[in-house]
């Protein structure tokens, strides 16, 4: 009972401001859309004094970082390097460019473990 008279008073109060629009738009149309660019203005003003106040001088996060490198080591290993290939003057067959030798910039951060791997285990040894 009690959520039904709330839902009435919303529905009430949203009926009310319609009827209020509508009337203000009727009898004075100027002052109607001017309060609502003074309105959309004052929320610009609003939004942009807090994003250049608070959010624009959020550094990114070491995590992010990271992430943003990785993402450019990726592009720089796996970027595209199929042969172009160019016509001499006679144009009868195509010569490949010539490929480049990848060179490795820095050691890999990967290393090998080596085990014994002639050592058969036996279960029933243990």
């Amino acid at each position: 009972m009690q959520r039904k008279k709330i839902s009435i008073f919303i529905y009430l109060i949203i009926g009310l401001a319609a009827i209020g629009l509508v009337s203000q738009l009727l009898t004075n149309a100027s002052g109607f859309f001017t309060n609502v660019f003074v309105m959309i203005g004052t929320g610009i003003v609003f939004f942009g004094v807090i994003y250049f106040l608070f959010l624009r001088k959020r550094t990114t996060s070491d995590d992010m970082k990271k992430y943003k490198q990785a993402v450019k080591q990726s592009k720089a290993k796996y970027k595209d390097n199929r042969p172009v290939f160019q016509t001499q003057s006679k144009g009868t067959k195509p010569v490949a460019a010539p490929t480049r030798k990848k060179v490795s910039k820095r050691a890999s951060h990967l290393r090998v473990i080596e085990g014994n791997k002639q050592k058969k285990n036996d279960r029933a040894t243990f």
